[in-house]
């Protein structure tokens, strides 16, 4: 089988590169052509030069990008770069900053055996951040679970056959958010327990504010069933308080309808027309092996 792996990037390529020499070493052993298709999502930090002899890996490709474009902009114009440029029958997206942990390449690669048809996910039973964010990473989850339905509980580390990658380029939502647009294609899919790993470099470059866009286009992709689950919530709700209606009973209420508000705001990012031309914000393409 011939397997890529995407790797997005931005200003952090000591740890893309030490990602390279792990990844090397756990698919030494395994019966596959293992590439990588790096995305450098315009970075401002010079490239370093790759000294490590990496010979399992049968090619290493940097695709650099004109413009920074953001982690679910360069997921999605990866996917589309490989679908029409490369030969493969499986893709592997994963961060690069050793939060994905690259050991469990060898699960999904196993679980290729049982679902070769079905996209697998690394569904997250332990997490390394701080109590913050898995708080926060909590509320996320029971929020979308409540009003749309579905139960995500996974990223970006998966693997796709090239049937799904097929359905991720001609969807919308893939432009704002993988992990919604990958559950509104692919409603079947096959998971194994993932582990959040620790950076191997400095500290998360996530901020409360992306934590929260993130969230929101997850959302957002399922935006109906939002608006269907808030009405329904609210009518349940005022019939409930109906005796009893004062202004602090009345913040449920409100606090939905920010999140309609919000979620119908953030679903603007999503763009058909802007992922079918985002190979136009391609530089160069460098290849390191």
């Amino acid at each position: 089988m011939k397997i890529k792996i995407l790797i997005p990037v931005y200003n952090d390529w000591q740890s893309v590169f030490k990602l390279l020499e792990n990844i090397n070493s756990v698919v030494f052993n395994l019966d596959h052509e293992f590439s990588v298709i790096i995305i450098n999502d315009a970075s401002t930090e010079t490239k370093p030069e790759l000294f490590v002899n990496l010979e399992k890996l049968n090619s290493i490709k940097i695709i650099n990008m004109k413009e920074n474009r953001g982690h679910a902009r360069c997921n999605a114009t990866g996917l589309k770069h490989i679908f029409e440029n490369e030969e493969f029958d499986y893709v592997i997206p994963m961060d690069g900053d050793g939060e994905d942990r690259p050991e469990e390449i060898k699960q999904l690669i196993d679980n290729l055996n049982y679902h070769p048809d079905k996209p697998i996910v690394g569904e997250r039973i332990k997490r390394s951040e701080g109590i913050f964010f898995k708080f926060c990473y909590f509320v996320h989850k029971i929020i979308t679970s409540t009003f749309t339905g579905q139960s995500i509980k996974y990223g970006n580390y998966t693997c796709l056959p090239k049937s799904i990658v097929e359905k991720m380029i001609n969807e919308k939502a893939t432009w704002s958010s993988f992990s919604g647009a990958l559950a509104k294609v692919a409603k079947d899919r096959a998971t194994i327990p993932s582990e959040r790993g620790t950076r191997y470099f400095g500290p998360s470059k996530m901020s409360f504010k992306n934590l929260l866009i993130h969230s929101l286009s997850i959302i957002s992709v399922f935006k109906i069933n939002v608006l269907i689950r808030s009405i329904l919530f609210v009518l349940v709700y005022l019939f409930l308080i109906q005796q009893k209606i004062t202004i602090v009973m009345l913040i449920p209420i409100i606090l939905v309808f920010v999140l309609i508000v919000s979620v119908f705001a953030i679903s603007k990012r999503e763009n058909l027309d802007e992922l079918n031309n985002s190979l136009l914000n391609i530089s160069n393409i460098d290849d390191l092996k």
